[in-house]
């Protein structure tokens, strides 16, 4: 069955230990939190301070995404902070083969990200240090925005890509029950989604709906 990662970037910043203990609750797969330096996206959110005070209240896998200038310089912040998995975007990563091995060298999960733009062959050479990779149906920077059609190929290109190996495809960006069906149809593992969780308040309901 499909993963669900709600995305804090949706949450009530407020209250983040209770909407972290009700995401739980209410069925979620893991945590996505969405790191924005204000450089690399039009943006600004948390940073491994955040990550850390929160940790202790769930036991869900932390799905850290560095949508950051210099991820290679914050990937040991968020190791220390609790994350489980780390995605970092090939378009950042001068030597994305040497960053996605430091992340592992740790115990965690890598994951890259690739923007609407990127194509999926710039993970044909680094496949085998790869636990996830991250499709990005929409710009990254702001929730909200409109799923981009053209992420289902990719999906089903990387899907078969993969072909035999242990790596997962998640899904950021204009994810509702509609575009959640068809992501899965080509190939999704895991969605990322935050209006669509948060809204109305009924996060369990919410979760079973995009499943």
């Amino acid at each position: 069955m499909v993963k669900i990662a709600p995305s804090l970037l949706s949450a009530d910043f407020a209250n983040l230990q209770r909407e972290v203990e009700k995401l739980e609750q209410s069925g979620a797969d893991m945590l996505h939190l969405d790191i924005m330096d204000g450089h690399y996206v039009p943006n600004l959110t948390f940073g491994s301070t955040v990550v850390k005070s929160l940790r202790p209240y769930s036991k869900l896998p932390f799905d850290v995404h560095l949508m950051v200038r210099n991820p290679d310089e914050m990937i040991p912040w968020f190791i220390a902070s609790g994350a489980d998995i780390i995605t970092v975007h090939a378009e950042t990563c001068p030597h994305l083969d040497k960053t996605l091995q430091t992340i592992r060298s740790y115990g965690l999960k890598a994951g890259v990200a690739l923007n609407p733009s990127t194509p999926e062959t710039i993970l044909e050479y680094v496949l085998d240090k790869v636990d996830m990779i991250l499709v990005m149906s929409v710009n990254p920077g702001f929730g909200g925005q409109k799923f981009i059609d053209s992420a289902i190929n990719k999906i089903s290109k990387i899907k078969n890509m993969i072909g035999d190996k242990n790596i997962e495809i998640e899904v950021d960006g204009g994810i509702n029950p509609l575009t959640a069906a068809r992501c899965i149809s080509a190939g999704a593992d895991i969605l990322v989604a935050g209006t669509a969780v948060f809204s109305g308040g009924d996060y369990a309901r919410n979760i079973d709906s995009l499943r």
